[in-house]
């Protein structure tokens, strides 16, 4: 999990030892000593409430409610879509933006939905408390969808469908579940997809969300040296616009598209990336 070097690796790895870590001792508890104490105490500390003045006492709720999950089958089906859509995020942009596309989609999911908890009379007097990586899981299926539209995966007893679709599919079905039991998590996953479209939208126009945050704690470097290779293959890492550009032919034409340079480039930026 942490040799790889894999973001989406590490993310994984989390969700299922914290899944593991509470659960198990839940059981444990109820089968020997008749209580689900902690259960009841992960449930009030670490899923998030609608409740705003709960919000203030609960903080931290935001970030922990996304590496929580309800079940065996929803914790399977959320890594498993993150492991399939983060491997294609990562092949194209590196392993250094999955981490923090997950936890702003989290982040905008859950700012949704205390946002439409608290105003929205159809929803206003909802309870329940908001828990899963659905969010973030569908920031990153989103943003590989909207980088690269017309990549195909091929599904069991329907066949090659592209990503555009995939993703729309489910947009539609959570959009539709707004006004269901499951409202709170429908709309989660609303301002999840929605932070992944963007995110990609805004990088194939030059502003890297994530990249910009991220230099704000480097120290900038006081001497440049710069050196000239002679040799056939150049080392110089590729200019943000060559990138910008290489990516905005990829999400109309798909990566086939590129030429031998192209994909050069992209290769070096994406170990740049991973460095």
């Amino acid at each position: 999990m942490l040799r790889s070097g894999s973001k989406l690796n590490l993310l994984i790895g989390i969700n299922i030892i914290a899944f593991l870590l509470i659960n198990v001792t839940d059981t444990l508890a109820k089968f020997f000593f008749k209580t689900g104490v902690i259960g009841f105490y992960a449930d009030e500390y670490l899923l998030l409430s609608p409740n705003l003045k709960t919000l203030l006492t609960h903080f931290w709720t935001p970030i922990t409610y996304m590496f929580m999950h309800a079940g065996p089958l929803h914790i399977l089906f959320n890594m498993l879509w993150l492991y399939w859509f983060g491997q294609i995020f990562e092949e194209y942009l590196g392993k250094k933006r999955t981490l923090g596309l997950y936890l702003m989609g989290g982040l905008a999911g859950a700012a949704l939905f205390l946002l439409c908890f608290n105003t929205i009379p159809l929803l206003a007097n909802g309870s329940g408390a908001l828990v899963g990586a659905s969010a973030s899981v569908m920031a990153i299926s989103a943003a590989a969808a909207t980088l690269l539209p017309d990549y195909t995966i091929s599904l069991i007893l329907i066949g090659p469908v592209k990503l555009k679709w995939l993703v729309l599919f489910f947009i539609i079905i959570d959009f539709l579940g707004i006004v269901g039991p499951n409202a709170g998590g429908e709309i989660a996953h609303l301002g999840g997809a929605a932070i992944g479209f963007f995110y990609i939208k805004r990088l194939q126009k030059g502003h890297d969300w994530i990249a910009n945050f991220s230099t704000i704690f480097k120290p900038k470097p006081t001497l440049k040296v710069v050196s000239k290779n002679s040799g056939g293959r150049s080392n110089e890492l590729p200019r943000q616009e060559e990138i910008d550009l290489i990516l905005d032919k990829i999400s109309q034409s798909g990566y086939d598209s590129l030429s031998k340079q192209e994909k050069e480039v992209l290769f070096r930026a994406s170990n740049s990336n991973e460095s």
